[in-house]
């Protein structure tokens, strides 16, 4: 196993900063490290082959933590990597499957909220999403993404049946993102009373239990209930992927995004081996704010 993570761009022989922590867990570990070139691999017309190079040819299975990669530009990565012989620990297809959200949400529908999404962001197909949907309020995203920082403008829905004042949160939300992943999603609002949980999981065992990034220092006073939500995680058949989880208000624990662990924020008060440890030879589940995984 080598471990992937993007250089700085100053310093291109060093790892960015923001995942220099890991890198070093990952070298204390024992693991190879190498540097990719994000800026390169991002960009619809970058190079990826150059993007790799200092990747070791030959070098066996290859994990990536690093900036949130569009799903061609993962393809394009990925292929890169095969023609140096190296294989993605997550190919092409099962990065698009937990990065986008019509890939796993109709899987854990039992689990999550209710949803309908547009191919694309014409009013047209917002309009057949919005009924499909029905009444109500509801939160809108894109398949990769909300703008929850801007949630009265960009992201809350109070109802679905007022045609033009959802049509103009999606038109804000169109200008904000800039580029719309695939198309519209929307989502039936349901009231949550806890903080949200991330959960990492590899092969469809969760593996460890820590706080959301935005809120590293904050979890609910119960650990979440995996029973009905871990074989269906198991069952999108996923190397490497996060679940954040939140209690709703009638206690039922529920997914609100899933997404690859390769791309996901560990949050501060996560040590950095705690993460290396998930790569395919690291140890046992941690435990970590107290919170054990349990199925």
């Amino acid at each position: 196993m080598i471990l992937l993570v993007p250089a700085d761009v100053l310093h291109p022989r060093r790892p960015d900063e923001h995942f220099a922590a890991e890198a070093e867990a990952a070298r204390a570990a024992g693991v190879a490290v190498a540097l990719v070139d994000h800026d390169a691999l991002a960009d619809p017309s970058g190079d990826a082959d150059r993007a790799v190079r200092r990747v070791p040819e030959g070098g066996g299975t290859a994990a990536y933590r690093g900036w949130m990669l569009d799903s061609d530009r993962y393809a394009a990565f990925a292929g890169a990597l095969r023609r140096r012989g190296v294989d993605p620990w997550t190919d092409p297809e099962q990065y698009r499957r937990a990065h986008e959200l019509p890939g796993w949400c109709s899987d854990l529908a039992e689990v999550t909220p209710r949803s309908a999404w547009t191919v694309g962001d014409d009013r047209a197909g917002f309009d057949r999403a919005r009924g499909e949907l029905g009444p109500g309020p509801a939160v809108l995203r894109d398949y990769a993404k909300s703008m929850k920082h801007h949630w009265d403008e960009a992201a809350f829905i109070p109802d679905l049946a007022d045609a033009d004042a959802a049509w103009a949160v999606a038109s804000r939300f169109r200008e904000l993102r800039e580029d719309v992943v695939g198309g519209f999603v929307l989502r039936r609002f349901e009231r949550f009373a806890s903080a949200e949980v991330r959960t990492w999981w590899v092969d469809g065992a969760c593996r460890l239990v820590g706080p959301h990034p935005d809120t590293p220092d904050d979890l609910p006073g119960v650990g979440p209930d995996l029973a009905g939500i871990a074989p269906l995680i198991a069952g999108l058949g996923l190397p490497f992927v996060t679940a954040d989880l939140v209690r709703r208000d009638d206690g039922e624990w529920r997914v609100v995004e899933l997404g690859d662990g390769q791309v996901s924020d560990r949050p501060s008060t996560i040590p950095p081996a705690a993460l290396v440890d998930l790569l395919p030879a690291g140890d046992q589940p941690r435990e970590i704010g107290g919170r054990r995984p349990s199925t």
